[in-house]
């Protein structure tokens, strides 16, 4: 401390204890709340429940399954969830199970970047194989109603350099080198 500072109270000190739990509160709960958003897309497009899988999105939001379909807005989901191709992978047994995300929070917007794996169901041999494998970037925004996707990227892990930059940390992108 400087001679022209003047010591904390214990009521000051106290506060800025109480202030930096808040915000490191606040850090836990959107992590989480990311976390938990995520975790809600394979059963609901497993399930069939176009509207609960289009509900994880804002509005507007973008869902980029390259090369297949560019979907935006959350009608561009539901029909994704109710048409003909979704549902004949559903009926004949399917899981999406997306990994945990790394999530960088700025504020009211988020940024990550995460695996998913389309599992299918095979009859005739009594088990799962992996169909697919993908890169996924994110961004989620903070709406009234929580968090919310605004934009999901999702490449096949092909083997091609595109899909893998999408997975590289945000302080190491290969492109920019």
């Amino acid at each position: 401390m400087s001679e022209t500072e003047e010591p904390r109270t214990t009521a000051e000190t106290l506060a800025a204890r109480v202030q930096a739990l808040e915000a490191k509160v606040r850090a836990l709960e959107d992590q989480v709340d990311i976390m938990q958003l995520v975790a809600q897309y394979g059963p609901a497009v497993d399930s069939g429940s176009g509207e609960a899988a289009a509900a994880l999105w804002t509005d507007d939001g973008v869902f980029d399954a390259i090369p297949h379909l560019r979907m935006r807005g959350r009608d561009d989901i539901v029909g994704m969830v109710h048409g003909a191709g979704h549902q004949s992978v559903v009926h004949n047994g399917c899981g999406h199970v997306l990994t945990v995300p790394h999530i960088a929070v700025d504020g009211d917007r988020a940024t990550g970047r995460s695996h998913a794996l389309h599992l299918r169901w095979d009859a005739d041999a009594g088990r799962f194989w992996v169909f697919q494998v993908s890169a996924n970037t994110w961004r989620w925004e903070r709406t009234p109603q929580g968090w919310r996707i605004a934009e999901r990227i999702n490449a096949n892990l092909d083997g091609t350099a595109a899909p893998r930059e999408m997975l590289a940390p945000p302080t190491h992108r290969p492109e920019e080198e």
